[in-house]
């Protein structure tokens, strides 16, 4: 059976056309301040809107405890073009004897509607096929969130339903929409281009 160690023990660094997909630093905390204190991306995360640096600094030193202690953690996304990181995605957790996990995403509002994070995700579900030998990776959204729902489309994620109640976020028991995509999907190449 794969362990996280295995895969995580060194955080890999991930690239695509646009994007490096690394580990965050505190070199990182005036970027990720920059659009997590914009409460639009965080009307539809589980966390609120940053209200100082310091709440940025805490986030890094949070998962800088992650690399550190378990090695599953979020990439920061690096936009090439200007070398801002400009919102994370990766795995929120992994189950290597059911061979699945769930991935999580935020992006700066800056750069919405550019496909950035549809490419950042599908070198994520690669990854996570090919490296990790999943069989199954699953996302949630609120309900609200045309958004990410339709990026999780884009990236081959079928809608499975909604899950009543399954995250306590923003002072309530929220409803989410649950996707998923299937290793054999993935090797079927049914995701679209």
């Amino acid at each position: 059976m794969m362990k996280v160690e295995d895969i995580f023990g060194v955080f890999p660094t991930l690239e695509t056309e646009r994007l490096i997909l690394r580990k965050i630093s505190l070199n990182d905390a005036e970027d990720i301040f920059e659009y997590a204190i914009d409460p639009e991306v965080a009307t539809y995360v589980s966390w609120e809107p940053h209200k100082s640096i310091e709440d940025s600094i805490s986030f890094i030193n949070s998962m800088t405890q992650r690399y550190e202690n378990t090695g599953l953690s979020e990439w920061g996304l690096v936009y090439k073009e200007n070398k801002k990181c400009i919102g994370t995605c990766g795995y929120m957790w992994w189950r290597p004897s059911h061979a699945r996990a769930e991935l999580g995403f935020a992006l700066s509002q800056k750069y919405w509607n550019r496909g950035l994070m549809t490419e950042a995700l599908r070198e994520v579900i690669k990854f996570g096929f090919e490296k990790m030998e999943l069989n199954r990776i699953e996302a949630r959204c609120f309900l609200t969130n045309s958004a990410s729902e339709k990026v999780m489309q884009k990236v081959g994620m079928k809608f499975e339903g909604i899950q009543r109640e399954g995250l306590f976020a923003k002072g309530k028991y929220q409803d989410l929409k649950v996707y998923s995509i299937l290793r054999r999907e993935y090797c079927d190449k049914t995701i679209p281009p």
